[in-house]
């Protein structure tokens, strides 16, 4: 058996790398050499081959040679038959062939029963299309991703897709937009964010591998960009914070030597009637150093002090503490709790902070208003698994996609007078306490912050 082996391979990986008549001649040859060889060994040696010649191409590949791969093994069992049973007839060999071929056939039923029920159930949406654009499988994941049964979906060309009663305005723009980069500018990779915000990757595979099919993959990366943000947001308050350490000190040392010198001239500029001018400097050299505390509180916030507190004690004394300003700018902050005893074991000076920078930010979006309508800031409470969460939602200008891309940047704003740090200390806070903080905004809709902090054991 070893003996066939050797020379079976080889022939069969030749038949199914050319195709050439030579490759199938030397199919019947090594039938005919056979002897004393029971029809099932055969098979078994072939079942072998194949294993071997599909280990490291993908499901579709797989299917196709399986496929070709019974041509050559009819071949070499018709010279088979012929060689060691002469005396049988015609038509007993052709039943035999017959019965085996549909033994074989069963065994490639199963096989690619099988490829298809694992290309079913992928967590990535699949679909193929033939040459000429018509849909010839589509697995269960992408039927999901485009709302539709996928029995409606088989036989359909691009157009057909388009004008199905039953597929969304936002997932028609997607298709024409893939059809646009794919069959038209012949892209292979393209990302986008879809209705209900998902980051979904489309990989693109066609040419000579598919037999000029086009396949389509789509998968849903959401997680993946959020640990990617995450770590390019860790990496830049690194840097933020090698660029603190070297320059903080060295700024504040001459700006604590003026200010001395400042408060020495004070008797002398009061007596020629400039007061004003010293107390201007003054005010305006504490404004730099309260940046500069900032400043080196945004690259490395002190290690939380923590103690158990209850939540809403603490969103309470935040909303005391901003009513006044609230309605200087025309806005009202509501309160609710879906839980009065939510506890969670943070440092309440910081907690607060984040609270703070973010209910003056929503005061700020509302103060811009031109138009009559309120200004509405909600503050909810209630429990997220092993988690308290704290929603900020505020019905102001709202923010574009750009803005919400950097809203975390060290040194990033939208404010005049602002010095775009805020929310930078904030995000390292809530990651220093193990939570997180998670933003969502529409420009003309308001802005929405949702604050995850561990519930206290």
């Amino acid at each position: 058996m070893q003996a066939i082996r050797m020379r079976y391979f080889p022939a069969l990986a030749e038949y199914m790398r050319s195709g050439s008549e030579a490759s199938l001649f030397e199919a019947s040859e090594i039938g005919k050499m056979l002897q004393d060889i029971h029809p099932e060994d055969i098979i078994a040696v072939h079942d072998e081959s194949m294993q071997t010649l599909v280990a490291n191409v993908d499901s579709e590949e797989a299917l196709r040679l399986y496929s070709r791969s019974f041509i050559f093994l009819i071949e070499l069992m018709v010279a088979f038959r012929f060689r060691v049973q002469p005396e049988q007839s015609s038509e007993q060999r052709f039943s035999e062939m017959r019965d085996m071929l549909l033994r074989s056939h069963r065994s490639f039923r199963m096989v690619k029963n099988k490829y298809e029920n694992v290309l079913q159930h992928m967590d990535s949406g699949i679909a193929i299309f033939d040459g000429d654009g018509m849909l010839s499988f589509i697995n269960v994941q992408m039927a999901k991703l485009l709302d539709i049964p996928r029995t409606t979906l088989i036989g359909c060309n691009i157009i057909d897709m388009l004008s199905h009663r039953r597929l969304k305005k936002s997932t028609k723009r997607i298709i024409l937009r893939l059809y646009k980069e794919t069959f038209l500018r012949r892209s292979r990779y393209l990302e986008f964010v879809d209705a209900n915000g998902r980051t979904l990757l489309v990989t693109v595979t066609y040419g000579d591998q598919l037999d000029g099919d086009y396949l389509f993959s789509v998968k849903d990366v959401t997680e993946y960009k959020q640990i990617e943000q995450s770590a390019y947001q860790n990496d830049k308050l690194a840097m933020l914070g090698k660029i603190a350490a070297s320059i903080a000190h060295e700024i504040r040392n001459p700006l604590t030597s003026i200010r001395g010198f400042i408060q020495l001239l004070q008797p002398h500029l009061t007596l020629l009637g400039k007061e004003e001018y010293s107390r201007i400097i003054l005010t305006e050299i504490d404004r730099a150093n309260d940046i500069i505390y900032e400043f080196l509180n945004s690259s490395k916030p002190s290690a939380p002090m923590t103690q158990k507190v209850r939540i809403n004690n603490l969103l309470k004394e935040v909303i005391l503490l901003s009513d006044s300003e609230a309605l200087m700018k025309g806005c009202q902050i509501q309160f609710e709790t879906y839980d009065e005893e939510i506890a969670v074991s943070i440092d309440v000076k910081q907690v607060k902070q984040v609270v703070l920078n973010i209910v003056r930010n929503a005061m700020d979006a509302i103060g811009e208003l031109q138009d009559e309508r309120g200004g509405r800031i909600d503050i909810i409470t209630r429990r997220d698994g092993r988690d308290a969460e704290i929603t900020i939602r505020d019905n102001g200008h709202g923010m574009d996609p750009v803005t919400q891309a950097k809203l975390f940047d060290p040194f990033f704003t939208t404010k005049a007078a602002g010095t775009g740090l805020g929310l930078s200390v904030s995000y390292r806070i809530v990651r220093n306490h193990g939570g997180k903080i998670r933003v969502a905004s529409n420009a003309g809709e308001g802005t929405e912050f949702k604050i995850y902090l561990p519930l206290a054991e």
